[in-house]
């Protein structure tokens, strides 16, 4: 049963991030932590680990034969995403879960009620 509850929430970050650009962080972290009992700090390193492959091979690939990525871009943002990465895992691995937690909670509504009302 755990497998099929992976694969359903693996599916549905996958619909989403095809379809919106989003899916891994504010699909699967929530899942992991409320339906499986992750820590949030395991939530976001599994999640991490999810998407390098399917992500960065297949759906950008997609993306980039509908002439749909800028490849210069794209690279200078992955520069960052590699550097932010390290940097942003150091730090979240020194906050206690709770606190996590909060500020990843805090981010999403944040962020969803800037697409709500100031779309």
């Amino acid at each position: 049963m755990q497998i099929l509850g992976l694969l359903a929430t693996g599916l549905a970050a996958g619909i989403m991030s095809g379809l919106l650009g989003i899916g891994g962080a504010t699909i699967v972290i929530p899942v992991l932590i409320i339906w499986f009992g992750l820590s949030q700090h395991m939530a976001q390193g599994t999640t991490l680990a999810m998407m390098v492959p399917p992500i960065g091979l297949l759906a950008a690939w997609y993306y980039w034969r509908n002439g749909n990525v800028n490849i210069g871009w794209a690279a200078f943002l992955c520069i960052g995403f590699v550097v932010g990465g390290l940097i942003g895992a150091y730090f979240a691995n020194l906050l206690p879960d709770i606190h996590l937690r909060k500020i990843f909670g805090v981010l999403l509504l944040l962020i969803a009620l800037k697409l709500i009302f100031w779309g």
